[in-house]
């Protein structure tokens, strides 16, 4: 673990969770619980830190529940508004798990005193204008400091990554992928509720898009991975996907974006990054495994069984787009998220039997074609199909915790294997090491549904 030199203690944590009394938080205390002290974890020691010690202490009962807490766990002090209480927060670990949203508001600080003190960062922010202005503003220091940092780090977006890649890796040759298109479901036996931060970080996200176009002007133009075969066609707005009955529309999440990041990383680096410590077996393995992921358009979209499910999404989606545009429509969105969301957010968050009860399943439709030469043809069409899957709890408060923390196990264990610093998307970091592996074993499930050949005109 790289540190700025001006630090002569080692850090007296393994990790600290930051907002760990706030609705996702909590649950991530909960899952790293069951990895302290457990047998071959690399979690020893764990501490919580935000404003109001008191709701800490609370949050760590409620984690612990039925048990007492575990002795040892600290509860620090620290304030985004103060950022020597940061300096002083990272210095003391290895590790940042932030749960502190909207990152946009409340984000930068945080990476701010994690770069300057070479302590590493995770977060689970789905806010692409956030994660790029990080990365602009902060990746050459936290390449000299030694600070890896890497958002997207829960259901934005390592399902999505990983199963892109888990996809592509299905494709073998002679045979080439041309585009994988996600369709996102949702399931409950009870009404889903999703979490008031996750609102308002939608309603902020309309409000800065024109803050993100303009980043971009600024920014090199990202590198573009070359793909066997012709574009897709856009397609409808509206799809009836009869093959997995769902009725879908595309999904401005930050899954597409931070999927063809990573892609455009490997482009520049077809091997992947190197770890800062990594030995010739651990090199020999990532080198390996990305010659097995091939480049594809990638797109993402939510599905529903009904059309009605499907309106109601819509719905919603006009509202935060029209009403995210002023300071007034905002207002009033924040204020009835409820109302406006058509019961799907509320500020107190979903009861603990409407979050057991609720599931997702993410389905990757992927065609391409037998052979690159097909491919070359012009005009050509995808011959050949490949249906995979990745299913898992709740995805806020269950597949979320399971996923940061999975994320945070294999950086401790793994540090020497991952680059030494700088600002990435997860895909480009995770994608050589166990991490699917681990998600398997803790409820985040992949599989190949089916392969199939393809009618062509």
């Amino acid at each position: 673990m790289a540190r700025s030199q001006c630090q002569d203690l080692p850090p007296a944590f393994d990790m600290v969770i930051l907002g760990a009394s706030g609705f996702t938080g909590k649950y991530v205390v909960r899952e790293a619980l069951k990895f302290l002290n457990a047998p071959s974890s690399p979690l020893s020691s764990l501490a919580l830190a935000g404003r109001r010690p008191a709701k800490l202490t609370r949050a760590l009962q409620w984690a612990a529940y039925p048990g007492p807490p575990p002795s040892g766990i600290a509860i620090l002090t620290a304030d985004i508004t103060d950022p020597e209480s940061l300096r002083r927060l990272c210095s003391q670990t290895k590790l940042i798990l932030d749960c502190v949203g909207p990152f946009r508001l409340y984000g930068e600080p945080v990476v701010a005193a994690c770069v300057e003190t070479g302590c590493d960062y995770l977060d689970i922010c789905g806010e692409p204008e956030f994660m790029e202005r990080m990365e602009a503003k902060y990746h050459e220091k936290a390449v000299e400091t030694g600070s890896l940092v890497i958002s997207a780090c829960g259901f934005d977006s390592i399902p999505a990554e990983l199963g892109f890649t888990f996809n592509s890796r299905q494709w073998a040759e002679p045979a080439v992928v041309n585009r994988v298109e996600a369709y996102l479901s949702l399931e409950s036996n009870k009404r889903i509720v999703g979490n008031f931060g996750t609102f308002e970080s939608a309603v902020l996200g309309v409000a800065n898009v024109d803050k993100l176009q303009e980043l971009r002007r600024s920014r090199p133009r990202r590198s573009r991975p070359t793909i066997p075969g012709p574009p897709p066609p856009k397609g409808p707005t509206i799809e009836n996907q009869k093959k997995v009955g769902l009725w879908a529309v595309k999904l401005p999440s930050a899954d597409s974006v931070i999927v063809r990041r990573t892609l455009s990383i490997l482009t520049d680096n077809p091997h992947g990054l190197p770890g800062g410590e990594e030995g010739p077996q651990q090199c020999e393995k990532r080198r390996a495994f990305w010659s097995t992921v091939k480049p594809a358009h990638f797109g993402m979209k939510i599905g529903f069984k009904s059309l009605l499910g499907l309106l109601r999404v819509i719905t919603v989606g006009i509202f935060i787009d029209v009403l995210g545009r002023t300071a007034t429509g905002r207002r009033l969105l924040l204020k009835f998220p409820s109302f406006f969301s058509l019961g799907w957010f509320k500020k107190q968050g979903p009861a603990e039997e409407e979050v057991r009860s609720a599931s997702f399943q993410m389905l990757f439709i992927a065609q391409g074609y037998s052979n690159a030469e097909v491919a070359m043809a012009r005009n050509a069409k995808p011959d050949t199909e490949i249906v995979t899957r990745v299913t898992g709890p709740e995805i806020g408060y269950l597949s979320t915790p399971i996923i940061l923390v999975q994320c945070g196990l294999i950086l401790l264990r793994q540090r020497g294997d991952l680059p030494k610093g700088g600002t990435f998307p997860p895909g480009i970091v995770f994608g050589p090491t166990d991490l699917e592996e681990q998600l398997q074993k803790n409820g985040i499930l992949f599989d190949v549904i089916s392969r199939s050949s393809l009618p062509v005109e």
